[in-house]
């Protein structure tokens, strides 16, 4: 009886580590990972498919495509980072490919995959925290603001991004076919608005008035040397060609000792120094602040470098007696210093800044000594106060000095 039993025994125990062996249990989960693997390679195939399909203007209608939830599309850029459209040449273009986020736990193996079979792919990684990881390398790939919105991009989505420059238009410059045109003396045979013309050669241009003819821009100017010397409080301006001394338009109140002026660069009224306002001595009091004079008859000509518009304030150098504009924050709700709402210039993608002509006129503000202030295109030089719109981006604040100057970052 003893012996039946130890057979049973040894029947069951061996069976049970048949079963349970490490070498049954190691097969099986070896498969499960080959299983996990060629779903994710399948997953990575399709998207560089989709890709490549787009770069060549090309349809990719896998059942794939469905299955990952892939979308691959041309995003166009303009020099601030936002979308805008191909049709014109814009400063940057891609072709994004993105996929259905893929599970955190399998981030490895996907980066695995991608170091082994597309580590020359370029940008081809995992989204995550507004870039691409690329498997294989250590540098992440940051992705406009632009591109994350319009694709609506999640962390964890396998994303293919690929940038390249949208060639330019060609043109065909076809010269027009000589026609049997004959001109009569003193013109010359040219082509214009789409036919041949006879034109006037080197034609004289008779100016009327107190107008004479510029040959850079071609076109009348005020004589400056027939410009007469007014009486007090009296400007001369061009009414009809002809120079005229009038009085300052009643419209235009200035404050005590200063007087009305026009500002031939604007075509507008300014308040000036008043010549005529009897003020207490002091150091300065026989400092030039821009008021010319000369016997009656002389041709003189107005000098507008202290000649403040009606955002700035003048002020006068204690010890040089030397004056000069500077702006006047208070003026930054005046109409004519800033046309719309105050209220609208504002936020964090909005500033107020003034448009300083150049870096002279900065060195007479005391608060902007240590300041790099921008001449560049994006800014203003009117010397009035503007509004700066970053649009989709942000105000620098550690660049910026409100309401002198705004920097976007």
């Amino acid at each position: 009886m003893n012996i039946f039993i130890m057979i049973f025994v040894f029947i069951f125990m061996g069976a049970y580590y048949m079963l349970s062996s490490p070498s049954v249990r190691t097969q099986h989960h070896e498969t499960e990972y080959a299983i996990t693997r060629a779903d994710l390679r399948g997953i990575a195939e399709c998207a560089v498919a989709a890709h490549n399909a787009t770069m060549r203007n090309m349809e990719f209608d896998d059942v794939c495509v469905e299955q990952n939830g892939i979308v691959s599309d041309f995003i166009c850029l303009n020099k601030s980072k936002i979308v805008t459209d191909c049709a014109a040449k814009p400063a940057f273009s891609y072709i994004v490919t993105a996929t259905y986020p893929i599970p955190n736990e399998q981030y490895n193996d996907m980066m695995d995959l991608l170091d082994k079979y597309y580590s020359d792919a370029g940008t081809f990684g995992i989204f995550s925290e507004n870039a691409i990881t690329s498997g294989g390398t250590a540098s992440r790939r940051i992705v406009p603001r632009g591109i994350i919105s319009n694709l609506n991009l999640t962390g964890g989505e396998l994303v293919y991004m690929t940038q390249y420059e949208i060639p330019d238009a060609e043109q065909d410059y076809t010269s027009p076919e000589s026609a049997n045109v004959l001109c009569p003396g003193g013109t010359v045979k040219t082509y214009r608005f789409g036919r041949w013309q006879c034109i006037p050669n080197n034609a004289k241009v008779v100016c009327g008035g107190d107008m004479i003819w510029d040959s850079l821009t071609a076109r009348c100017i005020p004589d400056e040397s027939r410009k007469p010397l007014c009486a007090t409080k009296q400007t001369a301006i061009i009414v009809d060609d002809v120079w005229q001394c009038v009085d300052p338009f009643p419209d235009k109140n200035c404050p005590a000792n200063m007087t009305a002026r026009l500002n031939y660069n604007t075509m507008e009224w300014e308040c000036v120094t008043d010549p005529d306002a009897i003020s207490d001595t002091t150091k300065c009091a026989a400092a030039t602040t821009g008021v010319v004079y000369g016997p009656r008859g002389a041709t003189l000509r107005v000098s507008n470098a202290t000649s403040c518009t009606d955002c700035e304030k003048m002020v006068v150098d204690s010890e040089t007696c030397a004056a000069a504009c500077v702006p006047d924050i208070t003026k930054i709700n005046s109409h004519k210093c800033y046309p719309g709402p105050v209220a609208e210039c504002s936020g964090s993608s909005r500033a107020f800044y003034f448009g300083f002509p150049n870096s002279a006129y900065v060195a007479n503000i005391p608060d902007l000594s240590n300041v790099a202030v921008p001449f560049d295109s994006q800014h203003s030089q009117n010397r009035r106060f503007n509004c700066l719109d970053c649009g989709s981006g942000y105000i620098d604040t550690d660049k910026s000095v409100s309401p002198y100057v705004a920097i976007c970052k």
